[in-house]
């Protein structure tokens, strides 16, 4: 009714973490179960009541992933899991290691995800090793490799590196298989760091 087609379902943060702490989570639904409702009305056009839709909504469903190292015997049953709940794309944390994003995309194509499910990876420039380091150290699924870090600090412009090295990830990712996009985020920074980014790119 709204016009709104593209969907990225989310678990989210307990809203206690928040800058309410007196809030409450309602969870009739996790994140699976919002896919799997969006799943029903848009392939058989009903409610989970049985109460019918015409038409149907037109949904395009995104989940969460987050690029790791895959150990020997890992498999992606989380990922399988959200495909068969009607996810098409996955947008993903941040991946600042490309050794780690070719080696999970490596497991990801061996076990067929990547031919159901479209990728795009989660990236941004960094303002400065500080911030690169309390990433590092404080938000769940985020490593950045020392390597990084340690080109940060050397930096006279800790911001313009950050931006080179965000160059580098999006053309190193051009060219691992089962990767759409990247998805360009910059925290405290806002959107001219984002547009600066791009620009320095080349890319489109």
């Amino acid at each position: 009714a709204m016009g709104v087609h593209n969907m990225l379902v989310l678990h989210g943060d307990d809203p206690k973490s928040g800058d309410m702490p007196e809030a409450k989570g309602v969870y009739d639904l996790d994140s699976r179960g919002v896919m799997d409702l969006a799943r029903m009305m848009r392939d058989e056009a009903k409610l989970p009541s049985g109460r019918e839709i015409n038409p149907a909504p037109d949904f395009f469903i995104a989940c969460a992933d987050m690029p790791m190292d895959p150990k020997p015997d890992w498999t992606p049953n989380g990922l399988e899991a959200k495909i068969e709940s009607g996810a098409q794309f996955a947008q993903t944390q941040f991946c600042f290691d490309t050794g780690v994003a070719e080696r999970y995309f490596a497991c990801l194509r061996e076990h067929g995800v990547t031919d159901k499910l479209k990728f795009v990876v989660g990236i941004g420039p960094l303002a400065s090793a500080k911030q690169a380091r309390f990433m590092d150290e404080n938000l769940f699924g985020v490593t950045i490799p020392d390597h990084i870090i340690e080109r940060l600090d050397a930096a006279e412009d800790q911001k313009a590196e950050g931006r080179k090295i965000c160059v580098e990830l999006m053309e190193a990712y051009q060219y691992i298989d089962g990767i759409a996009g990247v998805h360009i985020m910059a925290p405290m920074q806002g959107g001219k760091a984002i547009a600066e980014t791009i620009r320095m790119s080349g890319l489109r």
